[in-house]
């Protein structure tokens, strides 16, 4: 029996999706989803993580922490040497996200066997789907992929057919971080216009970038999603405050319809693993209800999304 260390919480989910969570030796300090996850060694640890600091520190500490050190995180070289993994799942797409594919090609190779390395690097639905069956490959279950893709693809289409069908489109501005403002990238304005909307500031299959406040008042966003990478509703609501006290916030049509949305980005939309359909489904509610109201939010208790108030 194979080991394996996933050091991205998505890897973590696919493996658990294709029936890997015995073999999991470690993870990463993010790892939370399935809950066997938390009974697994981290190996990771990032000391700006769960530090309750707001996001305008955040931002700041993370630019300079990649400045002077080039890594947001630190890795546990003696635990990860006795897990002795046979495969390591790790990513090359993001340096905030996880560690970095290059520290961690270094490290394993200095491992016995050494482990296979395998890298993760999404930018688009399809690419999601395709890192299931590259971790069933590295992992001896490549027969279990293709179900999982199989369904995954057609819930993905059953929103786009229904969506298709809809021809109004609401300008949506999914938005990363607040302080400062940053738009969605990657496969976050795929899921919007999937979904049934229209991100006038995302950046299809490219990297997440920072945004004048001003670009956001003249896009005049119809719905806003607060999707804050690596952070929960809680942490939302904190910034929803903050969004709140920037000039023009009152002017945006958003605003004064209550077309505000916080939403599990930590749990959904920055997580590129399997519940990304979730994540997809969830956007269908919160832009047309009506036409998706079994994917509505149910309210100030639903743990996905609620609205703003």
């Amino acid at each position: 029996m194979i080991r394996i260390v996933s050091l991205l919480p998505a890897a973590t989910e696919i493996a658990a999706a294709l029936g890997l969570m015995e073999q999991v030796v470690g993870v990463s300090h993010e790892c939370d989803f399935p809950s066997e996850a938390n009974s697994r060694a981290r190996v990771t640890h990032c000391p700006v993580h769960n530090a309750g600091l707001t996001s305008g520190d955040v931002d700041q500490w993370v630019r300079k922490a990649l400045r002077d050190n080039g890594t947001i995180y630190t890795v546990d070289e003696p635990l990860l040497r006795e897990l002795r993994p046979d495969v390591i799942l790790t990513q090359k797409l993001c340096d905030v996200c996880a560690v970095g594919y290059g520290t961690v090609a270094q490290l394993a190779a200095t491992l016995p066997g050494p482990p296979r390395v395998v890298n993760l690097e999404p930018t688009s639905l399809s690419d999601i789907f395709d890192d299931i069956r590259r971790v069933a490959e590295a992992c001896g279950v490549r027969e279990g992929a293709g179900g999982i893709r199989a369904r995954l693809s057609e819930r993905v289409e059953a929103v786009r057919r229904r969506a298709d069908r809809i021809s109004y489109r609401p300008r949506c501005f999914l938005m990363e971080w607040v302080e400062p403002p940053f738009c969605s990238g990657h496969w976050g304005p795929e899921l919007v216009e999937i979904a049934g909307g229209c991100d006038l500031l995302g950046r299809k299959h490219n990297p997440s970038a920072q945004v004048n406040w001003r670009e956001v008042i003249d896009t005049r966003p119809e719905v806003i999603v607060l999707a804050l990478c690596g952070y929960d509703i809680d942490r939302a609501r904190r910034d929803y405050k903050i969004l709140r006290s920037f000039p023009g916030f009152d002017s945006l049509p958003a605003a004064q319809h209550g077309e505000i949305y916080l939403v599990d980005a930590s749990a959904y939309f920055a997580r590129p693993g399997p519940r990304i359909v979730d994540s997809l489904e969830i956007l269908a509610g919160i832009l047309h209800p009506k036409e998706f109201p079994e994917f509505a939010s149910t309210g100030p208790d639903d743990s996905r999304v609620v609205r703003a108030s």
